[in-house]
């Protein structure tokens, strides 16, 4: 005898069945998605670097599929702390030769994957327009972690302010082993973000580039610009576990393409006076 009640009941079952099966399908598939979609965290600190990666290198890569974040953080320290504890993908901000150090002494396993562009570090001052014009008891600031401490006394050096200890590696000289200081100068390490808010209250100041730019200061202002060999060129760096990871192809792809090359080469974003890696000289020697 035909149920009508029963019919309606297992009907509503097999529907309630079909449901949960198509829940759980296009659950898997999103899992499924997730596992397989290409998301990057780009890690920089204040600067040019995330416009370059931004407007340079991620149109490329998002054609490619991957789907790019960036996370900025305020110092020199947390991004390569954030890239070895796998919170970030990769990094932009630094040199090869801070990255080996910060690497060596946090015992962290990170590697470059190719030097970009990179605007560097320079004498800035708000109150003379010639170093000539230091006088005695005047002050100066530069970076106080070690690598570009360093760099900031080489540079000055250079340039007569101060001589180091020749006998020292000028890699690691900090203003503890000035020698010479002829003009009676006051030396004091700063955090290199500090360094542009520090011009109101000093003489001069060796600003590294990316913080110039992130204050608003021209780097065609700067007193000396520093010539940049190509250790001191700023280097994308992932961990050195994914090397031979696909992402990272993709980036070095992306860097050595003409659509990078355009877009640093175009005057509306900056880039175009930057000191150039020997890869891309030696790619488009006429730039």
């Amino acid at each position: 005898m035909f149920d009508k009640k029963k019919v309606v009941k297992s009907m509503k079952k097999i529907i309630i069945l079909i449901s949960m099966a198509l829940m759980l399908l296009t659950s898997g598939m999103s899992t499924l998605y997730a596992k397989n979609a290409k998301q990057l965290v780009v890690g920089v600190a204040p600067g040019p670097y995330a416009d370059l990666f931004k407007y340079a290198i991620a149109p490329s890569l998002e054609k490619e599929g991957y789907k790019i974040s960036f996370y900025e953080f305020s110092d020199y320290v947390q991004p390569n702390l954030a890239l070895a504890n796998k919170a970030i993908d990769v990094n932009v901000f630094q040199h090869s030769v801070y990255l080996k150090k910060f690497s060596d002494d946090k015992g962290l396993k990170l590697s470059p994957i190719i030097n970009v562009p990179t605007a560097g570090a320079g004498i800035y001052s708000r109150k003379i327009k010639s170093l000539d014009e230091l006088k005695s008891g005047d002050k100066v600031t530069f970076a106080n972690d070690p690598t570009n401490l360093a760099r900031a006394l080489r540079l000055l050096q250079k340039h007569g302010i101060l001589k180091l200890n020749p006998n020292l590696d000028p890699a690691t000289v900090s203003e503890k082993d000035i020698v010479e200081n002829p003009k009676n100068l006051i030396f004091t390490p700063i955090e290199a973000a500090q360094t542009p808010r520090s011009l109101d209250s000093v003489a001069i100041s060796v600003i590294n580039g990316n913080y110039a730019i992130a204050a608003g200061i021209s780097i065609s202002s700067a007193l000396i610009k520093e010539e940049l060999t190509e250790e001191l060129k700023n280097v994308i760096a992932v961990r050195t576990e994914d090397l031979h990871k696909q992402f990272v192809k993709d980036i070095q792809d992306a860097v050595r393409s003409a659509y990078f090359h355009q877009v640093v080469e175009d005057p509306k974003y900056g880039f175009e006076n930057f000191q150039k890696p020997d890869w891309y000289v030696k790619k488009w020697p006429n730039k």
